[in-house]
């Protein structure tokens, strides 16, 4: 394959038996299906919500299961006000999802995601400025206020809401059905159902307090010629239910949108970039908290074993302020059979 030239000289050159060993898992290892990386917004309001990452438009096949522990962690500064509002995003978010997977007959699968959130003032104020003063960038004024602070704070006429204590805890839980209704050899179309369930604490910015439902539309491709290339995408729209929280200010009708890209490089290496997006979460002027969020995720997969693969990502704001200034994910994920 592509990125092993090398392999067809194998037998040309000596080699230690622990050598042949791992050689030949690595050219055992499966051709393991693309998959989009996990992004999810965490900016203090959007991360309530119940919008769904990408995901590939396969299912899991009949009677096999797929299991993903993800990782994230999210800087926030946002500090904007108007002549009726006032809004302060300061702090840091943790969050660990598990997610399973498995195949409940040919092209249905269900999706059940647990995570736990943490809210607090964190640690990386400090190596965020410090990589702004290196470049020349604008922090936006970031580097003006205490450093390792949590204050999260928003105000006007129709209400508000704030959070300086650290909490933590479990968050909404998830739970989908996929259908992949079209098939064949390169690509796949799936209609997917979900539902999220106000079981976070909303006072502690853990869950939104209400109950989502979403539906979408997802598609996965081969690249048309001999490119490594993979893309996936998906639209869809969530209602949002009765946030306590977020009473009188939350949009309740929202849009999300993403595209991926996964180039397979070398047999066990893939680079994946993807643009995720979405509705504004509240009816506000601000951009922070009123404006559509756009995002840009960069990251790579190493597929280190059968069945077995990591991700390491960074996600940047391009619209800026409208997600965290940057989230720094993880994901290991695991597949029963070759999928």
């Amino acid at each position: 394959m592509r990125g092993f030239k090398g392999f067809d000289r194998v037998s040309k050159i000596h080699v230690r038996p622990t050598g042949i060993v791992f050689l030949g898992v690595l050219g055992a290892l499966p051709a393991l299906a693309s998959e989009p990386l996990y992004v999810k917004n965490l900016s203090p309001v959007a991360g309530l919500i119940g919008l769904p990452s990408q995901r590939a438009a396969q299912t899991t096949p009949d009677g096999e299961w797929a299991v993903a522990l993800h990782g994230s962690l999210a800087s926030h500064y946002v500090n904007e006000n108007n002549a009726t509002e006032f809004l302060n995003f300061d702090g840091e978010t943790g969050r660990v999802a598990l997610e399973l997977r498995y195949g409940v007959a040919e092209n249905w699968d269900v999706q059940l995601e647990v995570p736990w959130l943490e809210q607090s003032g964190g640690d990386l104020d400090g190596l965020i400025d410090d990589w702004h003063d290196f470049w020349g960038m604008s922090d936006g004024g970031r580097s003006q206020v205490p450093r390792d602070v949590l204050d999260y704070r928003y105000a006007s006429s129709q209400g508000g809401f704030s959070l300086q204590d650290d909490t933590s805890g479990i968050g909404d839980v998830s739970l989908s059905v996929s259908h992949a209704f079209y098939r064949d050899e390169n690509s796949a179309v799936s209609a997917v159902l979900g539902y999220k369930f106000g079981t976070g604490d909303d006072k502690d910015f853990l869950g939104s307090g209400g109950d989502d439902a979403f539906v979408a539309l997802r598609f996965s491709g081969e690249q048309l010629s001999d490119l490594p290339l993979s893309w996936h995408g998906q639209v869809g729209y969530l209602r949002a239910g009765d946030s306590d929280v977020l009473e009188g200010l939350q949009e309740q009708n929202l849009w999300f949108a993403g595209l991926a890209m996964d180039w397979r490089f070398a047999q066990n290496w893939s680079m994946i970039a993807q643009i995720d997006s979405h509705a504004a979460p509240l009816d506000s002027a601000l951009t922070g908290v009123g404006d559509d969020a756009v995002m840009g995720t960069l990251g790579a997969r190493w597929y280190f074993a059968p069945h077995w693969s990591v991700d390491f990502s960074v996600v940047e704001d391009i619209r800026v302020e409208t997600a965290p200034d940057v989230t720094f994910q993880a994901s290991v994920r695991y597949r029963s059979a070759d999928q």
